[in-house]
């Protein structure tokens, strides 16, 4: 584990992996839990113009709502093994340590896309925004909100379907905070509200294929963002 560590600090794309990101067309739809950006993602993805990159990770698949991950679906899932001669081979775009678990993107994912010439889209951690948006400024990055606070609470309230976790809850909310903090920071953020589900759709596939951002609009997002954050003390 512990070379696993420092392969990973130590990581740096290759330039052929960085010129895949920068001829790409790649849109990272990010947000709090409870947002609604799968169902975003899934949207989109009907339409046919988009590819979901899928991530490569370590840790072994989880069951979600009583049906088990899927290989190549939810996640490509690898071993210790495998993962470091990826790393070592520079097949990542990035690739990062999440507790005991490597999570990465491969630049084969986004090349994928490129040959169908379709936009590359996934869900990413706010954090992790940043070393894309390092290589090319090209990427469209889409943070969705939800209509308000209180919605937003029960939406992440009717996830427990046997009782609220509050350590989960607490831990959901405590991350909300600092993913909407840091968007709040960063100007290539593009807020969507997710108060209907078409409009939301449209405005984020819109905003991916270069249309200009309704200026009104994204103040309204980053107002509901800073209401939460308040809310959240």
């Amino acid at each position: 584990m512990e070379e696993l560590k420092q392969l990973l600090a130590d990581y740096r794309p290759s330039d052929e992996v960085i010129e895949i990101v920068k001829s790409s067309k790649l849109l990272f739809v990010v947000g709090i839990s409870g947002a609604g950006k799968n169902t975003i993602i899934n949207r989109l993805l009907e339409s046919g113009d988009y590819h979901r990159i899928i991530s490569h990770t370590t840790r072994a698949p989880r069951e979600n709502y009583g049906v088990l991950e899927q290989d190549g679906y939810e996640y490509h899932f690898i071993d210790d093994s495998t993962v470091t001669q990826m790393i070592e081979n520079k097949e990542f775009v990035e690739a990062k340590l999440y507790g005991h678990n490597v999570y990465g993107t491969s630049a084969r994912e986004i090349q994928k896309a490129k040959d169908e010439n379709k936009i590359a889209i996934t869900d990413i951690e706010v954090q992790g925004v940043q070393e894309y948006w390092n290589l090319s400024q090209n990427i469209k990055v889409v943070f969705i909100v939800p209509p308000d606070y209180d919605t937003w609470q029960t939406r992440l309230t009717n996830r427990y379907k046997h009782g609220i976790d509050q350590e989960d809850l607490s831990r959901r909310k405590r991350i909300a905070r600092e993913e909407i903090e840091l968007a709040l920071s960063k100007d290539y953020f593009q807020f969507v509200v997710n108060d209907d589900l078409p409009r939301a759709v449209h405005a984020v596939d819109r905003l991916s294929k270069g249309g200009e951002s309704d200026q009104e609009y994204q103040q309204k997002g980053k107002d509901i963002a800073q209401r939460i954050v308040r809310n959240l003390g």
